[in-house]
């Protein structure tokens, strides 16, 4: 049997890609195992999937002063040593990395093995983890006509990002009855702040909701520990902390869609051909991927961007009702979007390497 170590992790979004693809990775025979940190998002994620996790030790390498920056270094090069033992004991015939800082031990640790890795950079430019892995990677997959100006070109390749299939196949009627919306004539309105919610997005729909429920349905995913119980009870508008299972119903449900522009959540929107306006995570707090990611998408046609800056109660109501007016051209746009079927393109990308 072929066997491939998957890594990723410190965000669902290092994570979920991966799991997208084991389906198709069983199809081909491929038995799976996961390295990933000790306590990280990806442990539960990957655990939930029924595959053997190995956790190694993982320091992030930071951009900016940190006292953490003196200690972290040798968490990397422990990681590392765990990471060679690990490849050496399972003996994969490929790693697929989707990035994180867990992530750079593991393809060192593949390169040192004479393994071959694939990695998949998300974001318009790829990020630091990524930089320093690149260099020991066999291929690198990436989601943007723009990032292959950032890649090697013997090792750039463009496959767009693997989508859970199942988000595909969600039921309007089961999102009806979880929302509980009496009006079913009304367009509905589904707003994604991440995992842990957006601080403002959050404030800036409740402040509109008033006005948003006389022409909407609103489905509000905003994040743990951001629900208001007093808001419970008014129609046409749910809240969730977050969703799960249900996210694929939710999606059926909805028209279009606001969230912030990480390169996973806004490549699901694209394969659902879902309308939205993205609010990308201003520059002030991160490294800008987000900015990038949302003006290429901007740029393709697929979506209305609302910088954080600009977020006003007047300026949200505008571009809503702009993207409630033009939701056809938007539409159109994305379909006409000519892109390989991401899970089939890497898999066959894996099974060329890995031979």
């Amino acid at each position: 049997m072929k066997k491939i170590v998957m890594t990723g992790g410190g965000t669902a979004g290092h994570v979920t890609p991966n799991i997208a693809l084991m389906p198709a990775l069983r199809n081909e025979g491929y038995e799976i195992s996961y390295i990933g940190s000790y306590q990280g998002i990806e442990k539960r994620l990957i655990e939930e999937q029924g595959i053997p996790y190995y956790g190694i030790s993982s320091g992030k390498l930071r951009r900016y002063f940190d006292i953490k920056n003196f200690s972290d270094p040798f968490k990397v090069i422990k990681g590392y040593r765990q990471a060679v033992k690990l490849i050496k004991k399972i003996k994969p015939d490929i790693v697929f990395s989707k990035g994180g800082f867990v992530s750079v031990p593991v393809i060192l640790a593949a390169r040192h093995c004479g393994i071959p890795s694939i990695i998949h950079e998300s974001d318009l430019t790829p990020g630091l983890a990524n930089k320093i892995a690149i260099p020991n990677a066999t291929k690198v997959c990436c989601n943007f006509p723009e990032t292959l100006t950032f890649l090697p070109e013997a090792k750039a390749v463009m496959t767009g990002s693997p989508i859970r299939q199942e988000l595909l196949n969600g039921d309007r009627q089961k999102a009806l009855q979880l929302c509980s919306f009496s009006e079913h004539g009304k367009q509905t309105l589904m707003v994604i702040g991440g995992s842990s919610g957006s601080r403002a997005i959050n404030i800036a729909i409740r402040n509109l909701l008033p006005e948003l429920i006389k022409n909407y349905n609103v489905i509000h995913l905003c994040g743990k520990g951001n629900k208001i119980d007093s808001l419970c009870d008014i129609s046409g508008y749910a809240q969730f902390e977050y969703a799960d299972k249900e996210l694929a119903d939710l999606f059926a449900l909805a028209d279009f869609v606001i969230s912030r522009a990480g390169a996973n959540a806004i490549c699901e929107l694209l394969a659902l051909h879902k309308p939205n306006i993205l609010i990308p995570l201003p520059a002030s707090a991160s490294r800008g991927d987000q900015i990038l990611n949302a003006n290429s998408f901007r740029s393709q046609g697929f979506s209305y961007v609302l910088e954080e800056e600009s977020l006003t109660n007047t300026t949200l109501l505008e571009a809503i009702q702009h993207i409630s007016a033009e939701r056809d051209s938007y539409i159109s746009a994305m379909k006409q979007y000519s892109s390989q079927n991401s899970i089939d393109t890497i898999v066959r990308l894996i099974l060329e390497v890995s031979k």
